[in-house]
């Protein structure tokens, strides 16, 4: 709300604040469902060697003889790669789910999707079956694709607007810890060993049980209540309890606003959204900043790192620590993103991140090829993955959540998560099946297009993305309405919602390119 200064001056608005119900909500939202994303990403690959005799000790159970190399390693890529496939599918599902079940409500369910694969990965060896494994890990990556994208929906509209780009970067954290979690537990003398993988990989659905147990506690969206459900009672409790005080009557009004232009525009499926006018930059850029995202070489760069440190003299066994140690700093350069995404700005931390991972695969393109014959450039190599990794721990990795969130209102952000969880997965599984031949083909130079993939991403956020935060949902789509050569006059404290209304009628009234 708007209080008023001591001199009865101009109001000066109320900055929302941290409460309990929204940081616990925050937290068990994002443990319950983005902590599993990270896990499932590295769960698979301490245990590898482990998993693999199982795979070729059950095929001979079965057949009565040694399953044939080019078979185990088929099998093998489908035990990986049906994970990002399933987050694509996970992925169509957000629009449908969320505009029926609501935010939390899709959360809730999403649950599904890491209980039942944990219970068949937990109990695979038991079964001796490795087929359990890969359906297991295509139904894991459908409760990844759904979390990806709903977890930071939902908390951009529980957040007040200055707190909405910290809360907006917790997901990625968790998925940074749920990273972590796997190396650490992956670790030989922990569960990363013969007896203890089917346990590391059925304990993925704790987090879930948790987040079923405990977010029911906690408001759904006030906005979804509000503007798609119209029951503005609900809406009105829910801001409350959120933000700690009874006078919400200021956050609501803005809500009403977004709802009269909802009506004029009405709730956007995909197709539609592809074709309005007035959303053309903000689609272009969620799917160029997702496609950078991925596509900007950080799972290759985690795929070269073990050979990385072998050659600049870490032991054989010390190497799984050294890893855990890259994951601690991913962790800590998000927890840092956390604290200064609002200081700095969104837009600030993206324009450093792919710069820095830009200038780091440069440089690690150099290392790799002078590595044998430069006693000291192990070291230098080992500097870029870590200098890389901050860099896309900064921004690329957390900050287009945010935007996505920001960029879009009510009506279009199902579809528009939609669209970048699709590109963001897809882009994902792409990497995955294509950087073996790329290593294969070009060896260290393959560094150089995921260089060239982070400058271009970098030179069209200077271009064309505008800085969004502390700003309403209807004040960013007012900085993108000139770039979309759309009007777009929202209200001022003078202007009745009526007007408002008429006007936002006349802006959204160009439906086509």
């Amino acid at each position: 709300m708007a209080k008023e200064n001591e001199d009865g001056g101009k109001p000066v608005e109320r900055r929302g604040r941290l409460t309990v119900v929204l940081a616990l909500a925050t937290l068990i939202s994002a443990f319950g469902s983005s902590f599993q994303y990270g896990y499932n990403v590295a769960v698979v690959n301490s245990p590898s060697v482990f998993m693999k005799q199982f795979y070729n000790t059950t095929y001979m159970g079965r057949y009565g003889r040694p399953m044939e190399d080019s078979f185990l390693t088929l099998l093998w890529s489908f035990s990986v790669s049906m994970y990002p496939l399933g987050g694509f599918f996970g992925s169509l599902m957000v629009a449908p789910l969320v505009n029926k079940l609501g935010r939390k409500g899709t959360l809730l369910f999403n649950n599904i999707f890491s209980i039942v694969p944990a219970v068949m990965m937990g109990v695979s060896e038991i079964a001796k079956s490795y087929e359990i494994i890969i359906v297991a890990r295509v139904i894991v990556g459908i409760c990844a694709g759904l979390s990806s994208n709903v977890v930071p929906m939902y908390l951009g509209e529980l957040s007040p607007k200055n707190l909405r780009g910290a809360l907006g970067v917790v997901p990625q954290l968790f998925i940074t810890v749920g990273i972590l979690s796997a190396q650490v537990l992956g670790i030989r003398n922990i569960l990363g060993n013969s007896t203890g993988w089917p346990l590391m990989l059925g304990l993925t659905g704790i987090p879930a049980v948790i987040e079923l147990v405990l977010l029911p506690f906690f408001p759904e969206s006030p906005r979804y209540m509000l503007i798609q459900k119209g029951d503005e009672k609900t809406a009105k409790k829910a801001l409350q309890r959120l933000r700690g005080w009874e006078n919400v009557e200021e956050e609501l009004e803005e809500m009403r606003l977004e709802e009269q232009s909802e009506r004029a525009e009405g709730r956007l499926s995909v197709l539609s959204l592809l074709s309005q006018r007035s959303l053309r930059w903000q689609l272009v850029s969620i799917i160029i900043m997702n496609m950078g995202q991925q596509l900007s070489g950080v799972n290759a760069i985690y795929y070269y790192a073990d050979s990385i440190y072998a050659t600049a003299g870490v032991k054989e066994n010390d190497i799984q620590y050294v890893t855990v140690g890259t994951g601690a700093v991913n962790v800590f350069m998000t927890i840092a993103a956390v604290f200064v995404v609002e200081a700095s700005g969104r837009r600030l931390l993206l324009l450093c991140g792919f710069g820095i991972c830009c200038a780091a695969c440069v440089v690690l393109t150099v290392a790799l090829n002078f590595q044998e014959s430069v006693t000291w450039m192990p070291y230098i190599s080992i500097a870029c993955v870590i200098i890389y990794v901050i860099g896309h721990a900064i921004g690329p990795s957390p900050i287009p959540y945010v935007v996505t969130t920001e960029m879009f209102r009510q009506s279009a952000r199902p579809a528009a998560f939609m669209v970048a969880g699709s590109v963001h997965w897809l882009s994902n599984f792409t990497v995955g099946l294509i950087f073996p031949f790329l290593e294969t083909g070009l060896g260290p130079y393959s560094f150089i297009i995921f260089s060239v993939i982070c400058l271009v991403t970098l030179v069209y956020i200077w271009l064309v993305v505008p800085e969004t935060k502390s700003k309403t949902f209807l004040e960013i789509c007012q900085m993108f309405a000139k770039r979309n050569k759309v009007e777009l006059k929202l209200g001022d404290g003078d202007l009745s919602l009526k007007e408002t209304k008429e006007s936002l009628e006349d802006a959204l009234r160009v439906t086509s390119f």
